[in-house]
């Protein structure tokens, strides 16, 4: 394996190649995907080139044939770097390097022998530019009202990378056979004292009984296109803040929409998705159960499924990745590539917390006190 060190600042503008390169037919320099004109543009002339949209591969894999038969398709357009630090790998065209993993900072890099893995069948091309993923962060780095007050002019952004970030999409056919407890409520009369005043009273009211019987039946579902993240290295507690991304505008794939972009390996492989996936479809199935069945209240016993006809699609989805420095300390933020929804972590004014509690109880108090006089 070949190391690539370098010192210098991971955020320097030059330090990430393009994913694929495509020659500008007016000037010869390479040309990248724009998300504005969602085509091709040249950085140095500006000329334009259409790509053709479509919506053709509706190839759903196999996924039981998938786990005994490696794939090695994507190794073909792609090699893998691996990110020393946080073990992210990224895919870049064959005869391009990458200098500083977009997804830690770190610039100790490694050509690896890794296999790139399943080609993606569906790509969800960038919506929103660079620019317009800087001033939705700055918009709502501005919106962070218990943050110091210093921060909104304080702040360092760095280097902003425009990533695609793979997910699974799993199909499956399932048939359940489930036991459910059903319970109906009635009521009975009944006495007991109470003591009042000093005296003993008795008092009569109705009380909430619940009878339970026990039912059995099935439940069939098909499930279209259950989504599971097929990344480590984004933090899930952030991603998930930015979805969710709209599938419709998925597209073939076509290594242009990538053209000036970084696409990840998948971290996590197929098995573990569709284990993830099959736990999604689960919750799915006793929701869909409790729904089914009528009675004041339904408990789930037992449910036993089964899975048939599992697929399974390979699709890259856009984020925009960076951070930026506060009195000395990293706070990392993406931005949705098709919304423009962002997500990030930024410091919290400790004295900013404390005021508002005081001046929630202050008020709440004053509520209180006042109601005493109505």
């Amino acid at each position: 394996m070949t190391k690539l060190d370098n010192n210098e600042d991971f955020m320097d503008e030059n330090k990430i190649e393009d994913t694929e390169v495509n020659q500008c037919s007016s000037c010869g320099g390479n040309t990248v995907y724009d998300p504005v004109s969602r085509g091709l543009k040249c950085p140095f002339c500006g000329s334009e080139v259409e790509i053709e949209a479509t919506r053709e591969n509706t190839t759903e894999h196999d996924y039981l044939g998938a786990l005994d038969k490696a794939d090695h398709s994507w190794s073909d357009e792609k090699r893998v770097f691996k990110c020393d630090n946080c073990g992210a790998e990224t895919l870049l065209d064959k005869d391009k390097v990458a200098d500083f993993c977009s997804f830690c900072g770190s610039s100790h890099i490694t050509v690896t022998e890794n296999d790139a893995g399943i080609k993606p069948a569906l790509v969800l091309p960038f919506h929103i530019s660079k620019e317009e993923a800087v001033d939705k962060f700055k918009k709502w780095i501005s919106k962070r009202h218990f943050a110091p007050s210093k921060l909104k002019n304080g702040y360092e952004l760095q280097k902003i990378s425009g990533a695609y970030i793979p997910y699974w999409t799993f199909d499956s056919d399932t048939k359940s056979a489930y036991i459910v407890k059903i319970g109906t409520y009635y009521y009975v009369t009944e006495t007991r004292t109470v003591q009042r005043d000093g005296k003993t009273e008795v008092v009569t009211e109705q009380v909430r009984k619940i009878r339970w019987r026990t039912e059995r039946g099935t439940y069939h579902k098909f499930y279209d296109d259950v989504l599971v993240k097929a990344s480590k290295n984004v933090a899930s507690g952030l991603i998930d803040k930015v979805e969710p991304f709209q599938l419709s505008g998925l597209l073939d794939y076509r290594t242009e929409y990538l053209s000036g972009f970084l696409a990840e390996r998948y971290s996590i492989p197929l098995k573990e998705g569709w284990l993830a996936a099959r736990d999604i479809i689960d919750s799915r199935i006793q929701n869909g159960i409790l729904r089914k069945e009528t009675g004041d209240e339904v408990r789930i016993v037992k449910v036993d499924t089964a899975y048939d006809g599992i697929t399974f699609k390979h699709i890259l989805l856009p984020l925009w990745i960076s951070s930026f420095n506060f009195n000395n300390k990293v706070y990392r933020f993406l931005v949705n590539g098709q919304t423009g929804k962002v997500s990030g972590r930024a410091p919290i004014s400790v004295w900013k917390v404390t005021f508002t509690v005081l001046l929630t109880i202050l008020v709440v108090g004053i509520v209180f006190f006042f109601q005493d006089f109505i």
